[in-house]
């Protein structure tokens, strides 16, 4: 699984942090990051959901 977000369309609206705590934060700006070691957490619905919840469509999995 590939993880891609797009810092041009991200709004720093944080819901792929709160949906998916163990594979995304915010950066110190407030902007979605992927965590060190995300790969360990990609099992289960989580990331999918975080990326539905996504305001603007910032981040595409693959």
């Amino acid at each position: 699984m590939q993880i891609d977000i797009d810092k041009e369309r991200c709004i720093g609206a944080g819901q792929c942090a709160l949906n998916a705590p163990k594979v995304f934060t915010q950066d110190d700006d407030g902007f979605s990051e992927l965590l060190p070691g995300y790969e360990d957490a990609l099992e289960g619905p989580t990331v999918k959901e975080a990326a539905r919840a996504c305001p603007v469509q910032a981040i595409t999995i693959t």
